[in-house]
């Protein structure tokens, strides 16, 4: 499976059986109001999205048009829903620490690419999982985790995560890098993993990583 990286928490995932793009944003020309920078280049996904995922409806996040052609998509919403991939399972989560008082409503999703098991978290900023939301999370091959704090759990409450779950590989998401001047950057979670690759590129293929007896934190190059 390759897997690119777009900034934030946007993931393109192309496999044999299909492509998947989970969390595109779009027009963030916006923040700027609010002191926000943001560099990332413009999102170019490739025509033949079979499937487009959306955790939850922020902006930075849920940019369905940027997206060419006709895709199935899982937008936001909690429960199994059947798709051209399979199942699909969105987990009901929470944005922030206070029952989504704050930031409202976010969805782990979770599917089945390629023989590998796929775990995306969105913007989750609960401090721990629910004993129901670990439930269906069993099993994890990939994991793409916020580690940035700010509206996120920050670096040593994912790393908590990470290594409950056990997965073979944990790609960070969703923190400050030089294209972007919030969040916090990744540092703190990747010191608190055993394991960590830094690749220099935003692209990967899982078939080039290695699989070791814990969680082997993959850092692709920010876009």
């Amino acid at each position: 499976m390759r897997v690119e990286w777009h900034g934030q928490s946007a993931f393109t995932l192309e496999g044999e059986e299909a492509t998947v793009f989970v969390d595109p944003w779009g027009d963030m020309s916006g923040a700027a109001a609010r002191g926000i920078e943001w560099g990332y280049p413009a999102i170019e996904a490739a025509a033949e999205v079979d499937l487009l995922i959306v955790t939850h409806e922020h902006r930075d996040h849920n940019a369905v048009d940027v997206i060419r052609g006709e895709p199935a998509l899982v937008r936001a919403l909690a429960g199994t829903h059947s798709t051209p991939l399979g199942d699909v399972v969105a987990i009901a989560s929470e944005h922030d620490a206070v029952a989504g008082t704050e930031r409202g409503a976010n969805t782990i999703v979770v599917f089945d690419l390629d023989g590998i098991r796929v775990a995306h978290f969105g913007d989750f900023g609960q401090p721990a999982l629910r004993p129901e939301q670990r439930a269906h999370l069993d099993g994890i091959d990939l994991l793409f985790l916020p580690v940035g704090g700010g509206p996120t759990i920050d670096g040593p409450t994912a790393a908590a995560i990470a290594k409950d779950l056990a997965p073979s590989w944990v790609v960070p998401m969703h923190y400050r890098t030089a294209r972007v001047n919030f969040l916090d950057p990744e540092d703190s979670f990747v010191e608190s993993m055993p394991n960590t690759e830094r690749l220099p590129s935003p692209s990967f293929d899982t078939a080039d990583l290695e699989k070791g007896s814990g969680p082997l934190v993959v850092v692709p190059a920010a876009p």
